[in-house]
């Protein structure tokens, strides 16, 4: 009896008292918000362990723990910031720091991180206006609050702060009388769900009907996100470049869902998941998102993401897999998280890529022609790119971590996400539990959870069962349950013992995924594979905080390769297994590698300005190279990768008629390479780009990678927007990002100087072979029409019987079709083409 009752005890000891507050900082959603939805745990119920800890250490002793020697200006995160009632004008990027930094010092329990994060909670708090509205008072805007009320939800999680309650409650009473007054605009207008759920976890707390008055105004004011998401409308706005920003639309992916909670209809909750559906169909990549530099830039390998996109799409899927039980949100965000944030920062965490690239075979300086470009935007520095990233990256795996478990209303708990952790909590009737997550997961396929309790007690468990595992299976102390089925939430409701054991398995298996240009990406389980290329780095920049520089990254090895893959997929693949490592995200150290079968390509190399490669190649794609075994290592665990792989095998070309009326959406099988192309009413359109820096907005391409024609009659119906000219390519091969980035020829109706122009493109020059004056009118449809005969080229105008201009010229023989714009806004239609 006396070593029962000591266990006891010790077991007690073990459940930290913090945690008798738990229940009564998880407040479930109250009338009339939609029920049965999930909520967080209090900041710091989840404990990292094994690899995902060493994750958050590096942050604590990298970016995030030196952010403030690093970023030291009155305007970033100085003594003198506005934040701290000083002249600076921080914006953005105080909120966006603390926002990751109380959730990271909390989660570690670090001294040294809450200090850091104390000083601007208490100023906040100690600070605010005697009409409620807070941050230093010569900001008038509404957006930067928001980061930061996020901050003071953490907080007051994590510390019960009784300040917090009351701080928000008068802000959102501020808020809501004035927002008719000075309502939403640019930033704030993009990001308004950040301010609704936060009014609703409060509401939530306070039973007070003026917040949901509020959330109602706020969406009133929004961007019509649910709309957008549902009609894939991103580029649906003209001038107005924040629906179609890459991180207002990864941010604002949470913006149906939370409104569903005050409107529970089903369309607020398909919007959500449409949303996903279009991006990933027309901008996604192969780690589980989409690609924005900073505009929604298509499918092609080498345009990239931009680190604040993976920390905002991160969040909201957490924020959604607590409103929407589905399995698959649980599988994109493991995606996204294992594979897309490791990736945009340097293995120790010291550095980040403003952007990162499927196939980004280099970092070096350089212009790519993004539609927001930048010279250092894939250069490993801690001043990567444009400000933003440097401040808000930092939620990243603090947030993962604290929303990897879920507390239910049934008062029991959901697992979303898995990895080594310990959760403390409480459950049932404010009973205490302990859940050591023993695991090497995502590297390993296997995951124990042992359970810590002072006394049995009854609850429900939900699990997660992933949707791409190959039979999986749950033991219950030693003991297989039944109704385990991949792709489903898995529900135990028992009364639970202290330690009792649950043996989860997910087994993985390698498989391929199509990605752009036929080409295909490698996964096993949630982890996206990429080549080993052996890597050289070049300090470019020593900086004054100690231990901090600017790199470029060279390859030292061949990155040119293919894969060989017979109709049963890669079964010639094996699995390289070896020690797991403190930090699994370093390649050399990877537990897990691939070996699979590949074979050079010679003729795929750097792109004209020789700082990416060029995009994919399309395939199956022939190759005389010798057969060689290559090594794939986890995506996130290096910053040079190729992960959208040719295939090798005998070229198949459409190379006979084509014909593209684009009624269901944008073709299949075309990439666009600069600028933005959407599909509306019926018809491709290219966007509107205003305040963009980079020179691919010049001249916008969309072209049929998979084509291959040399005598033809190509027409399709024409329609300019604004000055500039838009046409038809032809003969197409190598395109790249830029106006003249293609070797191939190009017939356009040029408005500005009211002519036909034919000519051609050596992927850096362009020359003129032929005009003729025409009148040409905006917002009027021609039918423009090529006739390609060996070196002769004849083009038409509206059926007209003969030809409005011809040319010759013999430089290119065959190649792809597609269409292109410079400098003008258009729209096509009717695309056909047949050999003669």
């Amino acid at each position: 009896m006396t070593k029962i009752i000591f266990s006891l005890c010790v077991l007690l000891a073990g459940l930290s008292i913090r945690y008798t507050r738990a229940q009564s900082l998880t407040e479930f959603n109250k009338a009339p918000l939609k029920q049965q939805v999930y909520v967080q745990l209090p900041l710091g119920s989840i404990k990292a362990k094994g690899w995902l800890l060493k994750q958050l250490e590096q942050q604590r002793d990298g970016a995030t723990g030196m952010a403030e020697e690093l970023y030291p200006e009155k305007d970033n995160l100085g003594k003198n910031t506005d934040w701290l009632g000083g002249e600076g004008s921080s914006w953005e990027r105080v909120p966006y720091y603390v926002k990751g930094l109380v959730a990271l010092a909390y989660t570690l329990d670090d001294p040294m991180l809450k200090a850091k994060a104390q000083k601007y909670i208490d100023w906040t708090l100690n600070n605010q206006q005697a009409n409620g509205l807070f941050g230093p008072p010569k900001m008038k805007d509404w957006w930067p609050r928001m980061p930061m009320m996020y901050a003071l939800q953490s907080y007051y999680e994590a510390t019960n702060d009784k300040r917090v309650i009351p701080f928000l409650s008068k802000y959102f009473q501020y808020e809501l009388d004035h927002l008719d007054v000075n309502p939403l605009s640019e930033w704030a207008k993009a990001r308004a769900g950040d301010n609704m759920e936060i009014a609703i976890w409060l509401y939530n707390k306070t039973g007070e009907n003026y917040l949901l008055k509020l959330v109602e105004k706020l969406k009133q004011q929004a961007y019509p996100w649910i709309d957008i998401y549902a009609n894939n409308g991103f580029y649906f706005f003209g001038d107005d470049f924040q629906p179609k920003h890459m991180v207002n639309v990864a941010q604002a992916l949470k913006f149906p869902v939370v409104y569903a909670q005050l409107q529970d209809s089903p369309g607020n909750l398909q919007a959500f998941s449409k949303g996903i559906t279009h991006i990933m169909r027309d901008h996604g990549q192969p780690e589980g998102l989409g690609s924005g530099t900073e505009f929604l830039a298509g499918t092609s390998s080498i345009e990239g993401v931009e680190t604040c996109t993976v920390v905002e799409w991160m969040q909201s899927l957490e924020t959604a897999a607590r409103i929407i039980h589905e399995v698959k949100i649980g599988d994109q965000l493991e995606k996204v998280a294992f594979n897309a944030l490791p990736a945009q920062f340097s293995r120790d965490f010291k550095n980040h890529s403003y952007y990162t690239l499927p196939n980004q075979v280099q970092s070096i300086h350089g212009e790519h022609g993004f539609n927001q470009d930048y010279s250092t935007g894939i250069v490993s520095s801690p001043y990567s790119g444009f400000g933003c990233c440097r401040y808000n990256m930092h939620m990243g795996w603090p947030y993962y971590v604290k929303n990897s478990v879920v507390a239910t209303p049934e008062k029991g708990l959901a697992v979303i996400t898995y990895g080594p952790m310990e959760i403390e909590t409480v459950v049932a009737e404010n009973k205490k539990i302990k859940i050591t997550e023993e695991t090497n997961y995502p590297f390993g396929e296997q995951i124990r959870l042992n359970l810590g309790l002072a006394a049995p007690v009854s609850f429900p468990l939900i699990l997660r069962i992933p949707a791409w595992s190959l039979k999986p299976s749950v033991k219950l102390n030693g003991v297989m349950l039944k109704g385990v089925k991949a792709g489903e939430m898995f529900t135990i409701s028992r009364k639970w013992e202290n330690k009792d054991q649950l043996e989860l398995n997910f087994p993985m298996e390698i498989i391929t995924s199509k990605q752009v240009n036929n080409s295909v990406s490698v996964e096993r389980g949630p982890i996206v594979y990429a080549l080993e290329i052996k890597a050289e780095n070049r300090v470019t920049k020593t900086h004054a905080v100690a231990g901090f520089t600017d790199y470029e990254i060279h390859p030292k090895s061949a990155w040119n390769y293919g894969l060989m893959i017979d109709k049963n997929g890669l079964n010639q693949a094996s699995l390289l297994r070896s020690k797991m490592p403190e930090n699994p995200f370093i390649a050399a150290y990877a537990p897990l590698k691939l070996k699979v079968l590949a074979k050079k390509i010679p003729s795929w190399g750097l792109d004209y300005n020789k700082v990416a490669a060029f995009d994919v190649p399309y395939s199956p794609i022939a190759s005389v190279a010798k057969p060689e075994e290559i090594v794939l290592v986890p995506y996130g665990s290096e910053n040079i990768r190729l992960s959208c792989f040719p295939v090798i095998g005998q070229t198949k070309m459409i190379n006979r008629t084509l014909v593209e009326n684009f009624d269901q959406g944008m073709a299949s099988n075309w990439v666009f390479y600069g600028g933005g192309w959407f599909w509306k009413d019926g018809k491709m359109n290219v966007s509107s780009n205003p305040g963009s820096g980079g020179f691919g907005i010049n001249g916008s391409k969309y072209v049929a990678n998979g084509t291959d024609f040399n005598d033809f009659i190509y027409q399709a119906e024409v329609k300019i927007d604004t000055k500039g000219d838009a046409g038809l390519m032809f003969r197409v091969a190598k395109p790249a990002i830029g106006p003249d980035a293609y070797q191939g020829y190009y017939v356009g109706l040029d408005q500005v100087n009211g002519t036909i122009v034919l000519g051609k493109a050596d992927g850096q020059k362009w020359t003129v072979i032929g005009s003729k004056k025409y009148p040409v009118e905006t917002n009027k449809v021609y039918i423009l029409k090529i006739m390609a005969k060996g070196s002769k080229f004849d083009v038409f105008i509206d059926g007209s019987a003969r030809p409005v201009l011809s040319a010759s010229d013999s430089q290119y023989q065959s190649g792809s079709i597609g269409l292109r714009t410079y400098k003008a806004l258009a729209s096509f239609d009717s695309v056909k083409i047949n050999i003669i």
